[in-house]
């Protein structure tokens, strides 16, 4: 196969078209691999511009004419046809690497939303317990969040449009126990970097696998006081 059928089947494949049959040596399919690899990246908008695509398709020809054939004894090294083939994948590798990262970028980003949706946060459901005060219903104004630790179960409760609502203390990944930083708005846990929401939604954190989300807590409104439903001690 020579460079004039390398060439029409890049042309042909990039401008869709169906190519001409053809047995081609190793190092001229490595070529057609290169084109073929361009042609499925042209997934949608965010694929390399025709502009862009029909320049390759011109250096790659200009590579092909301007380099002399090969005249070298039997058994010698093909210097000018390795020059030719090293110039054409030193231009498809530069392209192919451009149109990777962008492949790359589109599969990432594809349908996926400005912030990671909520993931689903578990009530904890103790088999017995009672309900016990956590702080007067004055002082949990809209918006403020309070601690609380009653032995069996600590957390954080604020109020979020007149309802008080409630989440566990505890790093959902060793149980670390979390610390309100008020101004940032986040319950930070000591390792690991991890941090939540004051809604109790992973924020921050340097592990393998993110967390799971702070379970919530029952939490009623009861004549003036605020209240959690926490586990019994064992007897």
């Amino acid at each position: 196969m020579s460079g004039r059928e390398v060439r029409r089947f890049v042309d042909e494949l990039l401008a869709g078209k169906k190519s001409t049959g053809f047995s081609p040596d190793e190092a001229e399919a490595e070529e057609m691999r290169t084109a073929i690899e361009l042609r499925a990246a042209r997934l949608g908008s965010d694929a390399p511009s025709e502009e862009f695509l029909s320049g390759l398709q011109r250096r790659l020809a200009a590579e092909l004419d301007d380099e002399p054939a090969a005249v070298h004894p039997i058994g010698g090294p093909a210097t000018g046809y390795r020059r030719r083939n090293l110039l054409i994948g030193t231009s498809a590798a530069a392209a192919a690497a451009t149109v990777g990262a962008v492949v790359d970028r589109t599969l990432i980003g594809h349908g996926q939303p400005d912030a990671p949706p909520a993931a689903k946060q578990a009530p904890l459901s103790p088999n017995t317990g009672a309900w016990l005060a956590v702080a007067r219903s004055s002082d949990l104004t809209e918006g403020a969040t309070i601690a609380f630790d009653v032995g069996t179960v600590n957390g954080f409760v604020r109020r979020d449009k007149g309802i008080p609502v409630a989440v566990s203390g505890v790093c959902t990944h060793q149980g670390c126990k979390l610390w309100l930083d008020a101004p940032a708005e986040r319950l930070r846990c000591p390792c690991h970097s991890t941090s939540f929401s004051i809604e109790g939604q992973v924020v921050t954190h340097q592990l393998p696998v993110a967390p799971a989300p702070l379970p919530l807590v029952q939490v009623r409104e009861n004549n003036g006081t605020i209240e959690v439903f926490a586990p019994t001690e064992p007897a």
